[in-house]
């Protein structure tokens, strides 16, 4: 699931060099998502084949994507061309009103997010 994150911000860099998106939004500047997506097979292969990271370290990853994913989601609303807009005034996110990339807020967001929570509830509630 969190593998969607690789593609999504190699599409964001584009967006970036287009000039639809801030630099702020990519890996290049405060958007460190990328890092859920590009370890999300270790956590799982040493997690759960291997089992060589605990219960608590694959919670605590999902608790620090989950980070890193409320940190994107408030730099692109506080970058949108909005009346609540505070930062990238030079270059506003402004991909974000265009399809296909509106799919991003509407549908993947809120994908990655249900999929964190889900993990960190049956990791907070499996009995040891």
């Amino acid at each position: 699931m969190h593998l969607v994150r690789i593609p999504v911000e190699l599409v964001l860099y584009a967006l970036f060099v287009d000039k639809a998106i801030p630099e702020l939004m990519t890996f290049a500047g405060r958007n460190f998502d990328i890092l859920a997506g590009l370890t999300a097979p270790l956590v799982y292969y040493f997690g759960f084949v291997k089992t060589k990271i605990s219960r608590k370290g694959i919670l605590a990853w999902n608790i620090i994507c989950l980070l890193l994913l409320l940190n994107i989601v408030v730099n692109a609303l506080l970058s949108a061309p909005l009346p609540i807009q505070q930062f990238a005034f030079d270059q506003p996110n402004l991909a974000i009103l265009y399809f296909p990339i509106t799919l991003l807020p509407a549908f993947v967001v809120p994908l990655v997010l249900f999929a964190h929570l889900i993990a960190i509830t049956k990791l907070v509630n499996k009995p040891l």
